[in-house]
C-alpha cells in the first residue's frame, strides 16, 4: 500500500498541475490552477502544521480547545485571509440566508450548538472560509440582482480562485505527514472540499465531481484507519475520531466544530457517493461502512442520520446503495458473459421487499414530528420554533419520493429499459403526485433532483409538459441549476423516447448523456 502511495505521488507530481473551468455567462472562461494530487485519491493526505492547543497567528483570537489550523506560506498570507465587511456580509448572507435554502432539513438542536460550528470554522479556518465565501458570493450576486454580469462573474471567480489557492497551499504545508496528529485540520479540509463540491454543482460545473468526489473519499477513509481509531468495525472508528475531535472547552455538552462538521461532511460525501454509484454502475466507495454508519445496530441510533440533513431516512438511500452495487454485480457478469438471471431476481426480490414494507409502515403510520425538551429557550423561539416544523413534516414525504424512485431504479436493473410498464408507471405517478401536490414549497424539489429525475426519465409522454412546468415554475433559473440539469437529462429521453437503442437504455446511459459524472444531489 505504501509503494502504492508513493507511486501515486510521483505519478501526480509528473504530471504538474491541472486547469479547472468555472464557467461565466458573457464572460471568458477563467482557469483556476488546482495541484493534480488534490484530483487524485489524495494519496498524500492532508496535513495541518499544529494541532496543539496554540492556534497559528492566520486564525482568530477566539481560543478554543482544538487544532490550530494550516501555516500558509508567503508573506501575503495574513492579508488574504484577513475579514473585510464584504466577507462578513457574505458570511452572515451564507448563514442567515443560504444554508437554510440549500439544506432546508438541516437544523440542529440550538441547545446542542445547532449552526455556530460554521461560524466558528469562517472565523477560525482559512481553508473553510474561502470555499464558503465562493458560494455565498455567487448567490448573494443572483439576490442582489446585479445588472453587470460581467463583474458578477469575476467576483465570483475571484472568490472561487481563493478557495482553491488556499486549499492547494493547505496540501502543500503538509507533504511528510499523515491525518494521526493532524485529525482538526484534515476535518477542515474534508469539509471545505464538500462546500467547493457543491458551490461547483450549483454553478453546473461537473468537471470535477469526480476529482473532488475522490479527495473527500480519500481524507474520510484515512481519518476511520487513523491510528486510534478503533478496529472493532467502521461505527467504532467513526465515534472514535469524534472522539478525538472534541468537545469544545467551552462546554462539555455542545460538539466541537470540528465534531460537527465531520459528521455534517461525512453524511455530505455518502449521500454523493450513493448517487455517484447510480451513474458510474459502480459499487459505492464507502459501501463497506454503510451498514455500521447508516443503519440500526443493536437498536442503537446509526453515527449517521441522513433525514437530519437532507431529508431522506437512512434506509431509502441505504436500499438505492444496494441497487448500485447489484447494477454493478450485473454489468461484471454480463461483460464475463455469465449472468444468472435466476440469481439476479433473487437478490433483487429481497430489495425490493425491504423497500415496499418500509414504504407501507411509512404511508400507513401517523407523521411523528419530534419534539425536543421543553426548556427557557422555548420561549424565545416560539414563532420560528413553529416554523421550523415544516420540513420535519415533510421528510416523511421526502423519504417516500425516494423510495419510490428507488423501485423504478430496480425495475430497470432487473427487467431492462420499460416505461409502460405497470410497475414503472405506477411509481412514476405515485413521485409525480407526492411532489406536485404533497410536498410544500415547491422549492423543496431542488432536495430531490436524483429520485425526479428517475421519475422524468421514464415518464409517459402527457406527463412531460407537467414535469416541465414544474421546473420551469422554480425561479430564478440560476437558483435552481440542477433542477434545470435534470430536466436537461429528461428532455434527452423523451427527444429519443422511438429510437431504435431505446430498450437498451438505461438510467447510467440518460445520467451520463451530459457528461461523465452529473452529480444530482
Amino acid at each position: 500500500m505504501a509503494e502504492r502511495l508513493k507511486r501515486e505521488v510521483k505519478e501526480s507530481r509528473r504530471r504538474g498541475e491541472r486547469a479547472v473551468h468555472i464557467p461565466g455567462d458573457r464572460v471568458p472562461r477563467e482557469l483556476i490552477v488546482l495541484p493534480q494530487r488534490l484530483h487524485r485519491d489524495l494519496a498524500t493526505p492532508p496535513d495541518i502544521h499544529n494541532d496543539g492547543m496554540e492556534p497559528c497567528p492566520e486564525t482568530s483570537t477566539i481560543w478554543l480547545q482544538r487544532g490550530a489550523d494550516c501555516t500558509l506560506p508567503g508573506k501575503d498570507a495574513r492579508g488574504r485571509i484577513a475579514f473585510g465587511r464584504s466577507d462578513t456580509i457574505l458570511l452572515m448572507f451564507y448563514l442567515e440566508h443560504l444554508l437554510p435554502f440549500l439544506f432546508p432539513f438541516y437544523r440542529p438542536s440550538l441547545l446542542q450548538g445547532g449552526r455556530a460550528w460554521i461560524l466558528e470554522m469562517m472565523i477560525s479556518s482559512p481553508v473553510f472560509r474561502r470555499a464558503t465565501l465562493c458560494q455565498s458570493s455567487y448567490f448573494f450576486s443572483l439576490a442582489h440582482e446585479t445588472a453587470n454580469r460581467d463583474l458578477v462573474w469575476e467576483t465570483v471567480v475571484a472568490q472561487t480562485r481563493d478557495a482553491f489557492v488556499v486549499l492547494r497551499q493547505s496540501l502543500q504545508v503538509i507533504d511528510g505527514s499523515g491525518v494521526t496528529e493532524h485529525m482538526h485540520g484534515a476535518v477542515r479540509i474534508m469539509a471545505s472540499i464538500m462546500q467547493v463540491q457543491r458551490f461547483e454543482i450549483a454553478v453546473l460545473s461537473f468537471n470535477n465531481c469526480q476529482a473532488h468526489l475522490n479527495a473527500a473519499l480519500a481524507l474520510f477513509r484515512q481519518l476511520l484507519d487513523s491510528p486510534g481509531a478503533e478496529p472493532a468495525g467502521p461505527s467504532s472508528s467513526f465515534n472514535a475520531v469524534i472522539s478525538r475531535l472534541g468537545p469544545s472547552s467551552q462546554c462539555v455538552q455542545v460538539p466541537s466544530a470540528e465534531q460537527a462538521a465531520f459528521v455534517f461532511s461525512s453524511t455530505l460525501l455518502i449521500l454523493d457517493d450513493i448517487i455517484a454509484s447510480t451513474v458510474l454502475q459502480e459499487q459505492p466507495r464507502l459501501y463497506e461502512y454503510h451498514r455500521s454508519l447508516l443503519g440500526n445496530i443493536d437498536s442503537t441510533d446509526p453515527p449517521i442520520d441522513l433525514e437530519a440533513a437532507v431529508g431522506c431516512q437512512n434506509w431509502a438511500l441505504l436500499q438505492i446503495s444496494e441497487i448500485a452495487v447489484l447494477d454493478a454485480w450485473k454489468q461484471r457478469c454480463k461483460r464475463a458473459g455469465n449472468l444468472d438471471v435466476m440469481e439476479l431476481v433473487k437478490r433483487a426480490t429481497a430489495i425490493k421487499d425491504s423497500l415496499e414494507a418500509h414504504l407501507t409502515r411509512l404511508e400507513t403510520d401517523p407523521v411523528i414530528i419530534p419534539k425536543e425538551g421543553s426548556s427557557l429557550l422555548d420561549v424565545f423561539t416560539a414563532d420560528y420554533g413553529r416554523q421550523s416544523k415544516t420540513p420535519a413534516s415533510q421528510s416523511s414525504l421526502v423519504t417516500r419520493v425516494w423510495a419510490h424512485a428507488a423501485l423504478v431504479y430496480l425495475f430497470v436493473v432487473v427487467s431492462g429499459w420499460q416505461p409502460a410498464s405497470f410497475d414503472v408507471r405506477y411509481h412514476v405517478g405515485r413521485i409525480v403526485e407526492l411532489l406536485t401536490r404533497q410536498i410544500s414549497p415547491p422549492a423543496l424539489l431542488r432536495t430531490m433532483v436524483w429520485p425526479f429525475c428517475v421519475a422524468g426519465c421514464l415518464a409517459e409522454g402527457a406527463q412531460e409538459a407537467h414535469l416541465r412546468g414544474m421546473v420551469e415554475a422554480l425561479q430564478p433559473p440560476s437558483v435552481f441549476g440542477t433542477v434545470r440539469k435534470a430536466l436537461e437529462i429528461m428532455e434527452n429521453v423523451w427527444r429519443n423516447r422511438d429510437a431504435g437503442d431505446a430498450r437498451s437504455r438505461d438510467l447510467a446511459t440518460c445520467f451520463r448523456s451530459q457528461g461523465d459524472l452529473v452529480l444530482l444531489v
